[in-house]
């Protein structure tokens, strides 16, 4: 008898211990769980909502782009990062496409501004009389023929936010007039001025900017071509260093007839980016290109066409799997 008590009492004391095991345990789950729930809430309805309410006027000059511009407008209306503004400057465009589709963006979404150029100026003074009109904390730039992703400026602002940085910019597809994909050109981690003065690594597609952190008071300069890569030495030599996402972002089309599809017209202009924003002389302005610029320039085409084959063969392996 005394031995079946004993064995009672143990059985009893090992489910004591077993309660009182499983009892703290729940505890600690319970406790743990309303913790990971709690921070849960607090990114996505404090954290988050704070950081989408930050305006982002986004910049867009026009000039006889009726055939892409429809989708170009679209890819910027419908990000998922919706607190924007979309100044479009029209560049004097002479076709009647552009008009109807910018009057029909302008009368349907608020979020739309359009003005209209009386004379052709160049997209430099189209940009600027956007930047002008700008209410938003950052600003982003979009050609009337590029596209972007529709998480662009959502990746970009979180971006910028965890890395404190002023000037953000991401990788991107490169596609032809029929959005087929040619390529992509991946960008750097990060940029530097002294880096940047050697030739332009930032895509002005991609490009976005914090004036709260800058100020007011960058603008491209009225030259006809390079003034986005003048631009982005004016902040940098200020900020110091860019950041970037290096994932593609947007879709730059790639067009014979665009204003920097002529590589050799652009030497001058490159030139005038030293001269003009960096304050060299002329015989330094050319040694510089020549013996600087160009070489960094023909590495960055070796890297792009090294980069795009292996794109697009990853890309054609997924459609067969598919």
């Amino acid at each position: 008898m005394g031995c079946k008590n004993t064995i009672k009492k143990q059985i009893n004391s090992l489910f004591c211990h077993l309660s009182s095991f499983f009892h703290q345990s729940l505890i600690y789950f319970l406790h743990f769980f309303v913790f990971r729930l709690s921070s849960f809430i607090f990114y996505s309805y404090l954290c988050r909502p704070n950081m989408i309410k930050k305006l982002v006027s986004v910049i867009m000059p026009t000039y006889n782009s009726g055939r892409h511009l429809e989708d170009s407008i679209e890819s910027i209306l419908n990000q998922t990062y919706n607190n924007i503004e979309l100044l479009i400057t029209d560049d004097c465009s002479t076709d009647e496409l552009t008009h109807e589709i910018l009057k029909k963006y302008s009368e349907r979404d608020s979020r739309v501004d359009v003005c209209y150029l009386t004379e052709n100026h160049g997209p430099g003074y189209a940009r600027d009389k956007s930047i002008e009109r700008a209410r938003g904390r950052f600003i982003a730039f979009c050609d009337s023929d590029d596209r972007w992703f529709p998480e662009k400026l959502e990746k970009q602002i979180r971006y910028m936010h965890q890395k404190r940085c002023s000037l953000c910019y991401s990788s991107y597809i490169t596609c032809d007039d029929l959005n087929e994909e040619r390529g992509i050109v991946i960008a750097p981690h990060k940029i530097t001025f002294n880096t940047l003065k050697k030739d332009n690594k930032i895509g002005c597609l991609t490009a976005v900017y914090d004036i709260e952190r800058l100020g007011k008071k960058y603008y491209m300069p009225v030259i006809r071509k390079r003034q986005d890569w003048a631009l982005f030495l004016t902040i940098l030599r200020d900020c110091g260093t860019a950041y970037a996402l290096t994932e593609p972002l947007a879709y730059y089309r790639i067009r014979q007839n665009s204003v920097s599809s002529n590589k050799l017209g652009l030497i001058k202009y490159n030139v005038q980016v030293y001269q003009d924003i960096l304050d060299f002389s002329p015989i330094p302005s050319y040694l510089y290109f020549f013996f600087i610029f160009i070489p960094t320039h023909l590495l960055k085409l070796i890297r792009k066409k090294r980069d795009s084959q292996k794109y697009l063969k990853n890309k054609r392996n997924e459609q067969k799997r598919e």
